[in-house]
């Protein structure tokens, strides 16, 4: 089959290849034929060694398709099923999903250093266990979540991760008030989510903050309220909020400047809420009188910070019933072998998110 392959962690280019097997397959597994795959700014941390990930990989983990096939023992699956994959599912009985928190599941964490793919006699690992740049994947059962048939493939993938993060982010984690003040550092895909995620929860400013023109027109069409150039950014609180701050600030970079100048945008007793995945050695520090003084929440928020089934669940309703916009989220699509032009597209920041179709 064919696939797209990092063959070396800082490689910006990926090779797509026609000789890319699915491994695996056994009992508790299924086999998905991947439809439609969204790329995610952590598949470019990934390729570039910001997130930890073997090598060589298929990047990929906002998929969605078929399944073809199942092994022993699977229940609830059969072949034929339309599902998105989900790479961080959460197993139901460990401790942090008994609280309600599938989202800080490790359960499945086994399954990123282990191979689901080979070419020729050599293992090649999937991005978080899933891989989903390629025709087919082989995944345990838990990866495979049965969508509605009303729902098209292309926003089931964005929601398996982008989507779900975003809007969670909001919603979950930082559990925004209605009338209240929200502003948003970085607005690709998963910052557009964020801002949806405030007007669902009936924020009264939504700013929009991105050095990107035409993600900053975008975001006004998705909700935000005013969008500005980071330069501008200090204006716009003192503009808006007579220079306290905003009630909620959303980092949606992964950087420890950004996340530094949300922390300083973010009024006495407000919430900072961390989205962007960083690297290990980027670290972000705080004085202590600052910390005590200013009573101001920082709250990191993983994969949306809550039970992820159940925040898939309340996505589709809000699709379904209009209250958010996810068919425009994907402003560019290509085919497999033009996947290095989807990079492009993310890396110069003109996508919110490239469909690639398979």
């Amino acid at each position: 089959m064919r696939a797209a392959l990092q063959s070396e962690i800082g490689q910006d280019k990926l090779e797509v290849v026609e000789d890319m097997e699915a491994v695996g397959f056994g009992p508790g597994k299924v086999r998905i034929k991947i439809k439609a795959t969204g790329l995610c700014h952590s598949d470019l941390s990934a390729m570039s060694g910001v997130l930890p990930q073997p090598a060589p990989f298929i990047p990929g983990h906002e998929g969605s398709g078929v399944i073809t096939d199942i092994g022993d023992g699977v229940t609830g699956h059969q072949a034929g099923d339309r599902v998105l994959v989900c790479w961080l599912p959460p197993c139901g009985v460990c401790p942090a999903c008994k609280r309600g928190q599938g989202h800080l599941c490790l359960a499945s964490f086994g399954n990123v250093a282990t191979p689901n793919f080979r070419r020729g006699t050599g293992d090649v690992f999937g991005f978080a266990g899933t891989g989903t740049f390629a025709e087919e994947m082989v995944v345990p059962a838990s990866c495979a979540i049965p969508i509605p048939d009303d729902l098209p493939f292309d926003i089931a993938a964005l929601i398996g991760c982008g989507v779900t993060t975003g809007l969670g982010a909001a919603i979950n984690t930082a559990q925004v008030t209605a009338g209240s003040s929200v502003a948003v550092v970085g607005c690709g895909g998963v910052g557009i989510s964020v801002i949806q995620g405030a007007k669902v929860q009936g924020a009264a400013q939504i700013i929009a903050v991105d050095p990107v023109e035409s993600r900053r027109e975008a975001a006004l069409r998705f909700g935000a309220t005013e969008a500005v150039d980071p330069a501008a950014f200090d204006d716009a609180k003192n503009r808006i909020t007579a220079g306290e701050g905003f009630d909620y600030v959303f980092e949606v970079v992964g950087k420890s400047a950004t996340a530094q100048t949300a922390y300083q945008m973010t009024r006495r007793g407000g919430t900072v809420c961390i989205v962007g995945a960083g690297a290990l050695d980027d670290n972000f520090q705080i004085n202590m009188f600052s910390l005590f003084f200013d009573e101001k929440r920082i709250l990191p928020s993983m994969y949306g910070g809550g039970d992820v089934l159940r925040s898939y669940e309340r996505t589709i309703a809000l699709w379904r019933a209009g209250r958010v916009d996810l068919e425009s989220l994907i402003t560019h699509r290509v085919q497999l072998p033009e996947i290095n032009d989807a990079l492009d597209q993310m890396r110069t920041g003109v996508a919110l998110r490239t469909c690639i179709e398979l």
